[in-house]
């Protein structure tokens, strides 16, 4: 029989060590009681609400977020075009992005940049196309696209998502189904 080396040993007997307390975090972790859980979440949750340190935000759900791209998409493909959709958070954070069928490969990217246009400034970007030619400069903002085709979703007025589509001939059209989207959620 071969010898085994004492640095083998204790590499091997660490290696054992790591395997069992992993297994054992597992296990109790699998057979925990689950049914405190949501107990625990919605205390946090009303003891958070008192704490004036921490700021409450709306957003999207995902369920709502992948609704309205859908409804996006399905406008634009009843138009006979090829658009990509992004629906973004608040903070600009891509939450869904439909690549349709045919679209081009610069369409995602666009359908993102004019997403977050519309949710940073709560405007449709072909309003804040317009804005150019007073504050040129507004270009220079990294991630922005002053192009038609992106829409704000707001509650209370409040911007909370941007839709923004990429594709279609014209960004007219692109903006009317990111409206479309809009619409979707207005339901």
């Amino acid at each position: 029989m071969k010898k085994i080396s004492v640095r083998t040993r204790v590499l091997t007997g660490t290696v054992v060590a790591a395997a069992l307390a992993a297994a054992t975090v597992g296990a109790v972790s699998a057979s925990a009681d689950t049914s405190e859980t949501p107990a625990a979440a919605a205390t946090a949750v009303r003891a958070d609400t008192q704490n004036k340190n921490l700021a409450q935000t709306t957003g999207l759900t995902i369920e709502a977020a992948t609704r309205a791209a859908q409804a996006t998409l399905d406008a634009a493909t009843k138009a006979g075009q090829h658009v990509s959709v992004a629906v973004v958070d608040r903070d600009g954070v891509t939450r869904v992005l439909l690549k349709g069928d045919g679209a081009g490969p610069q369409s995602p990217a666009s359908a993102e940049r004019k997403a977050f246009t519309a949710v940073s400034w709560n405007a449709p970007t072909s309003e804040l196309a317009k804005r150019l030619a007073q504050v040129p400069n507004l270009k220079d903002i990294p991630g922005t696209l002053f192009l038609a085709g992106g829409a704000p979703v707001q509650a209370k007025g409040a911007p909370v998502a941007g839709i923004g589509v990429a594709g279609a001939p014209s960004g007219d059209l692109d903006e009317q189904f990111a409206q479309a989207g809009v619409a979707e959620l207005a339901k």
